[in-house]
């Protein structure tokens, strides 16, 4: 309990996890049955892949390949569930803190470092005084439910970026960077263009590191610098 009541949670919701658990599994299990009973069908094709799997569900009883068709679908089923509630972000409000819970991963931010917070895309960020970021977060949370309990709870919310001006398209070699942040770029762009999405957010936060954030336009890199000289030594 604080000052300005009981803390807020904005999260998806059980309507998702209902569809998760329940939708998906039923889903394979009908995507699963449906190819065991078609595997007959789908020998005959020479250009269908797996072949050799389909040929051997198809050799199979039609009471055992059914049924396995149908545990296998429900796995696929369960499997999906699970990422989608690991990947599904929950924020909780309240007027000392935000805490961020992502993947099994918690992230506390303390309302004595934050300056200002607002949603950038799909981009929950909370800034520090010196204008870096000290949290990045993407999620499908609707703005207006964050936004309303964050201001429940007293926080500075904007509705927009007030630095989005200050960004500039990055370009290799382009001066004004800090020492040893074109080359982190050149790394990170790298990453993106791979879509290797955890090496990416890796390297954002290093370029923190150097007074340097970071904000993406599909696999395009804009910059801007921080009011406080971190560069490392």
């Amino acid at each position: 309990m604080t000052a300005y009541g009981k803390p807020t949670v904005v999260s998806d919701g059980v309507g998702e996890l209902v569809v998760l658990w329940g939708g998906f599994p039923i889903v394979g299990a009908a995507v699963g049955g449906l190819l065991a009973a078609g595997a007959g069908w789908v020998t005959d094709l020479a250009w269908a892949p797996a072949q050799g799997l389909f040929r051997l569900v198809d050799g199979l009883p039609d009471g055992y390949a059914l049924g396995g068709g149908v545990g296998l679908g429900v796995l696929a089923g369960l499997v999906v569930a699970a990422m989608g509630t690991a990947d599904r972000v929950q924020v909780t409000v309240d007027g000392t803190r935000v805490r961020l819970r992502h993947q099994g991963k918690e992230q506390e931010i303390a309302r004595s470092q934050t300056r200002v917070v607002f949603v950038d895309g799909k981009d929950l960020v909370l800034l520090d005084g010196g204008a870096g970021e000290l949290v990045r977060q993407r999620s499908d949370l609707p703005t207006d439910r964050l936004a309303a309990a964050l201001q429940e709870h007293g926080w500075p919310w904007a509705d927009a970026d007030p630095h989005r001006d200050e960004y500039r398209r990055w370009v290799p070699g382009l001066p004004g960077l800090p020492t040893g942040a074109d080359a982190l770029l050149r790394a990170r762009q790298e990453a993106l263009e791979r879509d290797r999405r955890d090496e990416a957010r890796e390297l954002r936060a290093e370029l923190g590191r150097y007074g340097v954030v970071v904000r993406d336009d599909a696999k395009r890199q804009y910059w801007r610098l921080t009011r406080s000289d971190r560069s490392p030594q």
